[in-house]
């Protein structure tokens, strides 16, 4: 059985090393910060932490530049403190990825604590995520308890006027999530790249639109199930569907309206265009104004949520990712496994 930090007294934790996995792979420009909300997300965990007394090393990755070494002060700057130690970037090392089982146990040899904050990183097989757990005694941060019970929650409450929408690309594990829904959802709603697939199996002309024809005999098995919704007009732009059009907009509207609860990953446009936002952008406000327990995710989405100051209005932001999608399909975690979550 999974165990938060909240399970640790005072006396455990005060003057103990703890190995936080978080994650802070966050976007830089110019060695500036350009988004921190998913280092805000940890702010809770760490904060806990160290009131506790206990003393903390944080362990993340990040792709967009080699170390953080030159982040440190921003990162310090967005928790108001600098009581932690920030280890490099693991993914430098080839133990990590590998899952190497001698790499893990080297580096658990300064703790005596380790603790899984980073629930965006527990789908993968990786040592700082899975192997780290059999070496020392091991617990979830208040950040990933949070989204285990949130993702939970939506995922058993009763399928009545619940809606499920999902936009974006990445077919591959966005049709595996649709599936589980099934008899899980009374709706649910289809746009992005995941919807062109569906239109094409349906022999739209979706001209040099982006699709993934692998996945075509799927989205006709799907198509017969009353509860899966797609576009019926969409936003051309240079023979590449961009948006979904008004007719669409007003059916998926009126969905949401009735919902009582809505999951959301992925956006309904190509949201770097304010031309094809509108689709995405009404779709939120819709949910927004629908007071429905909402839910959330995906790096597109919230980039988008965040920029347009829509973002505090939802019930709960995952910051899952790909591992929310994982969650949603009904896959098991190996980071979730590594803790004992059942």
């Amino acid at each position: 059985m999974i165990k938060p930090i909240t399970d640790l007294t005072d006396e455990e934790l005060c003057k103990k090393k703890v190995l936080l996995r978080v994650d802070f792979n966050v976007p830089v420009e110019n060695g500036k910060i350009l988004d921190d909300f998913k280092i805000r997300a940890h702010k809770e965990t760490i904060d806990y932490l160290i009131n506790d007394g206990a003393i903390i090393t944080l362990l993340s990755h990040i792709t967009t530049i080699e170390s953080f070494e030159p982040l440190t002060s921003q990162i310090q700057d967005i928790l108001g403190t600098k009581n932690f130690s920030l280890f490099e970037n693991i993914r430098k090392y080839q133990g990590e990825e590998a899952n190497d089982e001698e790499f893990a146990r080297e580096l658990a040899k300064s703790f005596d604590i380790y603790v899984n904050d980073a629930f965006s990183e527990s789908h993968r097989n990786y040592a700082s995520v899975t192997s780290i757990a059999k070496f020392l005694p091991s617990y979830a941060g208040l950040l990933l308890m949070k989204e285990i019970e949130n993702l939970d929650r939506v995922i058993k409450l009763p399928k009545e006027n619940k809606t499920l929408i999902i936009g974006g690309a990445k077919v591959d594990i966005k049709l595996p999530v649709i599936k589980n829904f099934l008899g899980k959802a009374e709706n649910i709603l289809v746009g992005g790249v995941v919807a062109n697939v569906f239109l094409k199996a349906n022999n739209v002309d979706i001209k040099k639109s982006l699709t993934d024809d692998s996945f075509l005999e799927d989205a006709k098995n799907l198509l017969k199930e009353k509860s899966v919704v797609i576009p019926e007009d969409f936003i051309f732009l240079n023979d590449m569907i961009l948006d979904i059009g008004p007719k669409t907009l007003d059916k998926f509207s009126e969905i949401i309206k009735k919902s009582k609860v809505i999951i959301w990953n992925g956006p309904l446009g190509k949201t770097e265009l304010s031309d094809s936002s509108m689709g995405t952008k009404a779709v939120a406000e819709s949910i927004v104004n629908s007071g429905a327990f909402s839910v959330v995710g995906g790096g597109d989405i919230i980039a988008f949520l965040e920029k347009n100051n829509l973002i505090s209005k939802f019930s709960y932001v995952s910051n899952g990712g790909g591992a929310m999608l994982y969650f949603l399909s009904g896959k098991k975690l190996p980071g979730l496994l590594a803790l004992g979550y059942d």
